[in-house]
């Protein structure tokens, strides 16, 4: 075995087991609820926290309680603790894509897992409809596997030809009635997300039938101006789609769909902190337009955590240069090499974006769009927060780099 075959084996064997009781002292608890030194936290056998605290006198009691002892206990020595990280839009990792079959999907999510990416939305490329429903089918059997396959996003083929980045042309269509119910029938239940150009034929219906299917459809990858792209979150989409990439930018005349996903308060907006796909003054600029609900998301494909070189992205062949993805055919970006431990570490040493504030774009702000901030038939517990009833999804980071050292996904060690 390689060092990637290994730890494919390694993280899938754990997230297909059972949960053990996990209890961490002496950490620095950063999530969206602030930040707490001389913290510790204990989960139980079910993989939920069963308490946070301060005090030494009430960690033993918490220990206790779960069967473990105290003088046992992980002891993070001053590091970084953070909830798990979530990731609404990727589409794989180190050389797999979550559209490649349950096997791809094991290597593409040990690839993130590992950084401490611990629940994840499997984004799939535009393909013909039976390859896209086939697809679908195969992330819903992974789901009643391992915890941490949160369902299913479609980034197409509902997308505007001229916004179609990287996507197949000869694969996109416009969302009319009878594809929009086979993808939701291929799902039974596990689609959490369609981006959509809501200017198309059928936009505004489909969004609303996905919204009412218990679906969040996302604007984006579009030629929407605002009034259109207004009319799309009125209709129920929650979520835009990489803020900036595939969209009419902003405008003075021309305000386009960023203003109208800012002044919405349900929308959740995604950015893509890599510096490459949106530069850094951007970054900063676009970070503060929606507080609590800017999500940072990695797009990352097949390529990340690999070597530059010759890759895939659906049918469509990618040269990855310099870690930068693009078409060979036209040289448009064909995703990122992201990973969220990146993003969040950029976000906080370059950009000097609060640690509070990166954490929450890549843990409780993600949760929320799709409501799994509660609890829910998907997670069980909620997700995003180091707190009492909150899923032990924890990431133990060095702070001086913010290198995520130790992963546990509802309570299954997985680094």
């Amino acid at each position: 075995m390689n060092v990637h075959e290994q730890d494919v084996a390694r993280v899938t064997a754990a997230l297909e087991g059972a949960a053990r009781p996990v209890a961490i002292g002496n950490a620095r608890v950063i999530d969206a609820d602030g930040m707490r030194d001389d913290s510790w936290v204990v989960s139980s056998g079910q993989g939920v926290i069963v308490a946070t605290g301060t005090g030494q006198r009430e960690f033993a009691q918490a220990c206790d309680q779960v069967g473990l002892d105290a003088r046992e206990a992980i002891d993070a020595r001053g590091r970084i603790l953070t909830p798990g990280y979530v990731d609404i839009h990727a589409h794989g990792a180190w050389g797999a894509s979550f559209d490649d079959g349950a096997d791809g999907i094991d290597v593409a999510r040990a690839g993130h897992a590992v950084h401490g990416t611990t629940r994840q939305v499997l984004s799939l490329i535009t393909n013909p409809l039976d390859v896209m429903c086939a697809n679908i089918r195969t992330v819903r059997a992974k789901m009643d596997e391992r915890p941490d396959i949160l369902g299913c996003h479609l980034e197409g083929p509902f997308l505007a030809v001229g916004r179609k980045g990287a996507h197949d042309p000869e694969c996109l269509t416009n969302p009319e009635p009878h594809i929009v119910e086979a993808m939701l029938e291929a799902a039974d239940g596990c689609i959490r997300q369609v981006t959509i150009a809501p200017e198309l034929p059928h936009g505004i219906e489909a969004i609303r039938t996905l919204a009412a299917a218990g679906v969040v459809p996302a604007v984006g990858h579009c030629d929407a101006d605002y009034g259109m792209a207004k009319a799309g979150f009125d209709a129920g989409a929650g979520i835009l789609t990489h803020m900036f990439n595939a969209m009419n930018g902003l405008h003075h005349r021309e305000p386009g769909p960023i203003p109208a996903a800012v002044e919405n308060p349900h929308v959740t907006i995604e950015l893509i902190n890599d510096g490459f796909h949106v530069q850094d003054p951007m970054v900063r600029l676009g970070f503060g337009f929606a507080p609590h609900r800017t999500a940072f998301v990695t797009d990352a494909m097949a390529a990340t955590g690999c070597p530059d070189g010759a890759y895939k992205l659906g049918a469509l062949d990618v040269n990855v240069v310099d870690g930068h993805a693009r078409l060979v055919s036209n040289g448009a970006i064909a995703g990122s090499t992201l990973l969220l431990e990146v993003a969040v570490a950029r976000a906080v040493n370059e950009l000097g974006i609060s640690p509070v504030a990166a954490v929450e774009a890549a843990t409780l702000t993600a949760a929320r769009a799709f409501g799994f901030d509660k609890p829910n038939a998907v997670t069980g517990a909620p997700i995003g927060l180091i707190a009492k009833g909150f899923a032990a999804d924890f990431n133990l980071i060095d702070p001086a780099d913010w290198t995520v050292e130790h992963v546990w996904c509802a309570g299954r060690a997985l680094k």
